[in-house]
Formats: structure tokens, sequence, C-alpha cells
């Protein structure tokens, strides 16, 4: 029996894992730098914790959660988002304590059971961003503007900013009746799974790739004709401080988020280079969710990155790097000077270089083999004679030039030559 990875399930390899690198350390640094902390919270919740904040008639818990029985029978879900536990904790911890505006951040693993295609996956892997206790348009502007720094460091091209505002409770239940009654209008153009989200939660059909449903959506009554004065007033001071900012968008009134917790605004950064899977990155406030836990009245806004879906843009437009290889390969001929390089290996990687050794007792062609293998940037040779002699032999792979060097001081002589061809790089 040949073992696969799971459908929907993918390894990252060795060749990719540097781009991923690179995604999570400019993260961090941005994030650090706009003065957010890293939260890591657990992969499994209990069940509830988010069919109460996600909502129960949403794709998510009612198709596509990874759900199982503990053996007291209680329910218990892989994570399919990381906004509810990030609140959980807040809630839990009480982490608004000591600050009354906290922000967070978490990169990890988020599981769901749909219809593996391009940039989605059943694992799959997101950035979530978290701002609890701002109910104001600035902290929404500066949310925006964190992922749009990002993606600009990144050097990623082609994006558009799409904004949009969902209403409050108070105002969104006329446009959420208005549209429910224009849904029943056209229910025959819809395909089955929008006529089933007509009924239960109506904003869902705007969410919908099917053609069909994508022309009866565009004609649909805008909710921004329903939002009450206070909404407005919000959605008008974030588009002040965007521009403020020079960050551009488009009023995209079609727009609205997949989780019932959303409220005010709601924002995508969307692609043409992926498909139907166009957002790289959404998020909206939640104004209501934290008291809806059973936490305090704070509000919240946040955004998720699909790791996936951005690696795949980063790849796109970069050339792919040559694998780097070890700073130095070496090569011991007789047991004598094996257990010499053995030692010296461990030092050179405690200096901060990547060594390499054979770790067999083979001859200087095999060992060369494997040093040209790894790509190897320097090799050094060291049999009976060079321990006698106390010089060693020194190869540099790219040019094949030969040089003999001193076996004392060997760990500071290769950390000088690495730094040298860094510079020269």
């Amino acid at each position: 029996m040949e073992f696969t990875t799971i459908k929907g399930f993918k390894d990252i390899l060795p060749d990719e894992v540097q781009t991923w690198q690179r995604l999570e350390a400019e993260a961090r640094r941005i994030f650090f730098s706009f003065g957010y902390q890293e939260i890591r919270p657990p992969l499994m919740e209990m069940t509830e914790l988010f069919s109460r904040s996600i909502g129960e008639e949403t794709d998510i818990v009612s198709k596509e959660m990874y759900t199982l029985a503990d053996s007291k029978g209680k329910g218990l879900t892989l994570r399919p988002e990381a906004t509810a536990s990030v609140v959980r904790a807040y809630i839990q911890h009480r982490l608004y304590q000591n600050n009354p505006v906290v922000k967070l951040f978490t990169i990890g693993p988020m599981f769901r059971h749909e219809r593996p295609q391009k940039g989605r996956f059943r694992q799959f892997h997101q950035i979530d961003v978290e701002v609890m206790g701002d109910p104001g348009p600035r902290s929404d502007a500066e949310v925006i503007l964190l992922v749009m720094t990002l993606f600009r460091v990144l050097d990623l091209a082609d994006l558009s900013l799409h904004i949009n505002s969902l209403g409050c409770p108070a105002c969104r239940p006329a446009f959420r009746e208005q549209l429910k009654n224009y849904l029943a209008r056209n229910s025959g153009s819809l395909c089955a799974d929008c006529q089933r989200r007509a009924e239960t939660n109506p904003l869902r059909v705007f969410d919908c790739k099917v053609e069909g449903c994508r022309d009866i959506v565009r004609d649909a009554p805008s909710i921004l004709s329903y939002i009450c004065e206070a909404c407005a007033a919000h959605f008008t001071a974030l588009q002040n401080y965007l521009e403020e900012s020079k960050i551009a968008f488009v009023i995209d009134a079609t727009l609205v988020r997949g989780l019932d917790y959303y409220a005010r605004t709601a924002f995508e950064v969307q692609t043409e280079k992926l498909g139907s899977q166009n957002a790289v990155a959404g998020g909206g406030r939640y104004d209501g969710l934290i008291r809806q836990l059973g936490g305090p009245d704070h509000p919240g806004i946040g955004f998720a990155i699909g790791m996936e879906r951005l690696v795949a843009l980063m790849e796109e437009g970069s050339e792919k790097k040559p694998a780097q290889g070890p700073d130095v390969f070496l090569v011991g001929l007789g047991e004598a000077a094996g257990k010499k390089v053995f030692g010296w290996v461990d030092e050179i990687r405690r200096s901060g270089l990547w060594a390499e050794m054979d770790y067999g007792s083979r001859g200087l062609k095999a060992q060369m083999k494997t040093a040209d293998r790894l790509q190897a940037r320097k090799v050094l040779i060291v049999g009976e004679n060079e321990l006698a002699s106390g010089r060693g032999v020194l190869r540099d792979m790219a040019t094949k030039a030969q040089e003999e060097i001193a076996l004392q001081g060997l760990v500071e002589r290769l950390k000088r030559d690495a730094e040298a061809e860094k510079l020269r790089s």
C-alpha cells in the first residue's frame, strides 16, 4: 500500500518553505512595528464556540467543520477560522484588564471540508489580525493600512481593495427583509444552495460564484441605501482615513463576509490572478461578538490572509532562487581525520555557519560527489598528511580554486570567508 496525503491536504516541500518563511518573517516584522503582539491559540476548540460565533446557518458550521466527540461525548472541532479562538482567549484570560485596546495576531493552519481547488485546501494557513476595544473608524483604517503595507513590502502588484458597510443590528434587518423579498422573486434563477441561503442567510447569496446567481445579485437592493446615520458616518470617516493614507479603494455594495458576526466595515483585497478564488485577504468589524461569547461588550475588527494564495502570488512574481548549500563540507580521509572533522563540524555549526560532513568512511571521490550534490560553497579536505602538517586543502566549488590553509584557527578563517562572500553578493 502506498501512502499519500489526504485529499485537500498538502505537503509544503523544502524548496517552497523559503517563500513561506519570508512571508511569515515580513508579517511579524511589520505587525510588531504597528504594535501587534503574537498569540498562539490551540488548533482544537469546543464545537459550540464556532457554532455560536460563526452562525449555525453558515456553510462553514453546517457543512465544512471537522468535528469529533471526545470520550465524554463533548463536541470538539478543528478550528475553521481564527477569530473565535482569539476572542475566546481574550475573554478567558481577561487580556483587556491592562490595556483598553488589545492588538493581536496569529499565524497557523485552519481546517474546512471544502471542495479542493486552486488556492483552496482542506488544511489551509492564515495570518489573522485582531483589534479589540476600539469602536471607531480609525482602527478600521489601521488594520487595512496594515495589510496593504505588508502587500507593498512583498512587492505584490495588481491588487484591489474593496470596502463596504454591512450596517448594524439597528439598520440591517430592514435591508435583510428587502433582500429576502428580492431573492424570493428571483428564486427560480438561483442555484440550489442559494435558494436555501435566501431563506436562512440571504447575505450569503452575494458570495456565490455561480454566474447565474452573480447576475441576480447585481440588481439586488444595496445595503448602502439602508444603513443608519451612525453607520453612514462611520463608513464616510473610514474612507477619509484611507484617502489620507493614499490607499486606493473600491466601494463594493455586493461585498459581504461569510460569517454572521460581521457588522459595519467589511473589506477584501482581491486579485485577478487566481481565478474564482480571488480574495487574498478579507475582514471586517464584529462589535457584538465578544459579548455574544460571554465577554464584556467590547468592539472588535480584524482580517485574515490566505497564505497559500499569497505564496502563489509571491512565487509568480519572482524568479525561483537556487537552493542555498552548506557554507563548507568537510572531507575526512582516514579514521583520525574523521574524528577531527566531526569535532570541527560541531565547532563550525556553533559559530553560526552551515557545515556538513560524510557519515561513513568513503573515499575522496565519493565525498566530493556528495559535496557537489549538496551545492556546498567550499570543501575542506583533511587526511593523515594534512593532520601531520597542520594544513588542510580548501577548495572553492564555484571557481575550482584550491589553497592550503592552517587548521589552527580554522573556524575563524571560515567565518571571515563567509562574511566576505555575503558582502560581495
